[in-house]
């Protein structure tokens, strides 16, 4: 285990801390900062001494994958001050990296580096505070942009346009710059940048960007790995037109979105990056392992639109992408993204059928390079972000929905003639183009542990205080980030999206927020029900991003953070909506034995994230409004749910059943998903401590049915806990290649353990072990393994599944859950982190 690495480090750092976070523990650097990028190798017995983070990182894949990109920020690292030295063990071995800035902005912000990894295989990773070594590594990536100095500007001798003069700078030689911001009189072909723009590279390809008004993306051709952008154009623009000794152009751009360019989509025609009142470029980043640019269009004029876009381009060595990240300071329309077209190419599509973030791919190969050789040249970009495929006669295009105010995609190019492994084949292109899209789409596994997270957290001795202070950490530290922002016209960060009127932004959230405020007292927690959840109401009762035909049972969820906001502020407008939530729940379509459908859109299944979405609500609803006439179906809700997703042999649920047996997920004998999704068990687990504690003394026989299959449930979770008191993401698959500990199905299940055993549903003698020991070190091991604190005294929650579901793309398959994104401080897991804190307070302080 990861965490046992830091014995060492903990014994010389076990003064308990007061609760306060890092203002008492921050590790001060008492060394001398010599060097910025760390060396190559060494000999030196590595120990976690003075270690700031030991990490597990793990192949997901089961094939070979070389010089993976791994970056860990300072903020992450529990840095307050940017070093400029850090090293990187792996046994005692220093690997390559270098400390970046990753966003662009001028300041380096953290630290990165490439590994190797043989199919599956797990490193474990220590990042200390000290000089690495002075031996140099070989230099991998290039950025650059040059231009001339110690001539002048002349006005050309032609001109063929009288309105227009045109000059070309004469004499002088090339100096690179950090930033270059062309004069207004700067067209093509004036002799003053270099190669015309900026460049930037890798071992494998090279490419630069016209600093003009075609904005034209082109390709260098590499024919060896050494760098090569500092002797190109030295003579001028003719020379890397042909063969070179290192390589050449071998694109021909012209009107075309060239190799990976932009343009705005109106119409079925691009709109050019044409008109535009500054250009500026900037080179961010010139390392050994990665190197970048941006380019600042200031604004980027057209139609009717005058919009501030920055391009941000970065690439790592090893690597044939280029990473092109877009940010505008207004909302766009559709983009265009795309390459040029050529004769007799074939043109290659990648697949469709996955998760909507995860990455496909637009290619063509052929003879289309300017040697007369095959290219192959691709894009990709998530499938979320995609609006089809297009041309417009010069460029096959990808037409790409901007996620707010950004849009992300990569580009590659694959030369006949690149030095060492080239890709000369059709059938080699295709197979690195689907390699691509997996390791885009299921990045390297991390397991952080820092030596900043160790000395702030106490290792847990009074459990139970311990857990308050931590629910209200995460909930300030949530506060600070985005918790308010969820608000009717507000942002989802993480989803990158509008809000809408749904179960863990709204709902979930805004209920754990509450909760708090009951336990801690403490009216800033009860306000963000207020200020989220009721602000989706609209006076006439009305809810904003609402629609009850579409019948989604994630939308009834928010209603119980809305029925507290109705018991505080019993305005007619909040019953209205209420009673609009219950009105969806009484025409809900149902499977023929009575089971809500999950959507309209998903006829015929019963999901176990439906469970919880629904029965709480309608549970409390009927109560308060119905004198309880609707717990019979709560009750059969639940029953239906034990009967048809509970596995007999294991215990365990499946995520999902399909009454018609249609869906392509579904077993056609049984209709069930095939594997057991951790958080669908844990929105299952929350739903029936939540309804049990909800319902009156007079409903024994419903409290003893949903008693018994808890209990029997939770000796199910007991089984299949982890040592390190947590769950995996597929619970029957500990260790399975790309598996990982899943933290927010962790938090629910704590929550449901400690909320049990409060009201009395578990006992020692029917869980057959000490309840309160295992709840103790269930909570221990979820604070160990997924809080992570950082420089600036917040705290995160990390390795948490997104979103996971079924159909659309999403086959239910093992490794369709090992493709949905893993992210860190998404509601679905703050909120029952909180809730979990709060519970294991209430039991063990009893």
């Amino acid at each position: 285990m990861v965490r046992y690495l830091f014995n060492d480090l903990i014994k010389k750092n076990n003064r308990r801390s007061n609760g306060r976070f890092l203002s008492l523990i921050l590790l001060p650097f008492t060394f001398i900062m010599l060097v910025t990028i760390a060396g190559c190798s060494g000999s030196v017995k590595n120990t976690t001494d003075n270690a700031l983070a030991v990490i597990e990182v793990s192949n997901p894949s089961s094939v070979k994958r070389s010089d993976e990109p791994l970056y860990w920020s300072f903020n992450d690292l529990g840095l307050a001050d940017k070093p400029t030295v850090l090293s990187i063990w792996i046994g005692d071995k220093i690997v390559p990296s270098q400390i970046i800035d990753a966003d662009g902005d001028g300041a380096v912000d953290g630290l990165f580096t490439l590994l190797n990894f043989d199919a599956g295989q797990t490193y474990s990773v220590t990042i200390k505070p000290t000089v690495a070594s002075t031996q140099a590594i070989s230099k991998r990536t290039q950025a650059e942009i040059s231009v001339k100095v110690g001539g002048k500007w002349q006005v050309r001798e032609e001109q063929k346009d009288p309105s227009r003069v045109l000059k070309n700078y004469v004499g002088g030689h090339f100096e690179n710059r950090k930033m270059v911001s062309p004069p207004a009189h700067y067209e093509d072909h004036s002799f003053w940048i270099r190669y015309e723009g900026p460049g930037i590279e890798s071992d494998k390809v090279g490419y630069r960007v016209y600093l003009d008004g075609r904005n034209g993306f082109d390709i260098f051709g590499k024919l060896k790995s050494d760098t090569a952008l500092q002797n190109v154009g030295l003579d001028g623009y003719d020379s890397y037109h042909t063969l070179q000794e290192w390589g050449m152009d071998i694109l021909k751009v012209g009107p075309t979105l060239g190799a990976g360019g932009f343009g705005a989509w109106d119409k079925n025609k691009v709109i050019p990056v044409e008109s535009v009142g500054q250009r500026s470029a900037v080179i961010t980043n010139n390392g050994d392992l990665f190197s970048s640019f941006k380019i600042d269009y200031t604004p980027w004029n057209f139609n009717d639109n005058s919009v501030n876009t920055r391009s941000h381009i970065s690439m790592y060595g090893g690597s044939r992408l280029f990473k092109n990240t877009l940010n505008f300071d207004k909302k766009m329309g559709p983009l265009a993204v795309g390459f040029a077209i050529a004769k007799d190419t074939k043109l290659l599509k990648g697949n469709m059928n996955i998760p909507g973030d995860a990455f496909t791919y637009l290619a063509s190969w052929g003879k289309q390079s300017l040697a007369g050789d095959n290219l192959g040249m691709a894009i990709f970009y998530r499938k979320i972000q995609s609006k089809g495929i297009a041309n417009d006669g010069l460029s096959h295009i990808v037409v790409m929905a901007p996620q707010g105010k950004e849009v992300e995609y990569y580009f590659a190019a694959a030369w006949q003639q690149e030095g060492g492994d080239a890709i000369d084949s059709e059938a080699k292109f295709k197979a690195y183009l689907d390699e691509t899209a997996t390791r885009l789409s299921k990045p390297i596994r991390t397991r952080v542990k820092t030596a900043a997270t160790h000395a702030a957290i106490k290792k847990i001795g009074n459990v139970a205080d311990e857990s308050l202070y931590f629910s209200k950490a995460m909930a300030d530290s949530e506060l600070t980030r985005k918790a308010l922002g969820y608000h009717a016209g507000g942002w989802d960060v993480n989803r990158k999206r509008a809000p809408r009127f749904e179960y863990d932004i709204v709902g979930l959230l805004p209920f754990a927020y509450d909760e708090l405020a009951t336990a801690t007292g403490q009216k800033k927690y009860a306000n963000v029900k207020h200020e989220v959840t009721a602000s989706f109401i609209q006076d006439n009762g009305a809810i904003s991003a609402y629609d009850i035909n579409e019948f989604n049972i994630d939308a009834v969820a928010p209603g119980r953070a809305l029925l507290r906001v109705y018991k505080e502020i019993p305005k007619e407008k909040y019953r209205l909506a209420l009673s609009e939530l219950r009105k969806q729940l009484e025409k809900q379509p149902k499977t023929s034995n009575g089971a809500f459908w999950h959507k309209q859109k998903y006829p015929g299944q019963l999901w176990l994230d439906g469970v919880y979405m629904g029965m709480p609500y309608l549970t409390e609803y009927t109560l308060a409004f119905e004198n309880g006439h609707a717990l019979d179906e709560v009750e059969k809700e639940f029953m239906l749910t034990q009967e048809l997703l509970r596995d007999p042999k294991t215990g365990m649920y499946h995520h999902a059943w399909d009454e018609l047996k249609a869906q392509h997920w579904a077993n056609k004998t049984t209709g069930l998903s095939p594997e057991y999704w951790s958080r669908g068990m844990g929105w299952l687990a929350m739903a029936l401590v939540d309804v049990i504690e909800l319902l009156p003394e007079d409903q024994q026989e419903m409290r003893a049915k949903l008693s018994a299959m808890s209990v029997d449930f939770a000796k199910t979770l007991k089984t299949y806990r982890d040592p390190t008191g947590t769950w995996w993401q597929i619970m029957d698959k500990a260790n399975h290649v790309g598996n990982y500990r899943e933290s927010s199905a962790s938090a629910m299940f704590v929550y449901f353990f400690a909320k049990a055993a409060r009201l009395g549903i578990l006992t020692d003698e029917n869980f057959g072990s000490n309840l309160d020991a295992f709840i103790a070190s269930s909570y221990q091991g979820l604070v160990d393994e997924f809080i992570l604190v950082h420089a600036d005294g917040t705290i995160s929650m990390t390795n948490q599944c997104l979103v996971a579901g079924l159909g659309f793309g999403r086959n239910g398959s093992y490794d369709y859950y090992m493709t949905e994104r893993v992210f860190e401080n998404d509601p679905k897991g703050t909120g029952p982190f909180i809730l979990a804190g709060i519970e294991v307070n209430k039991q063990l302080k009893k």
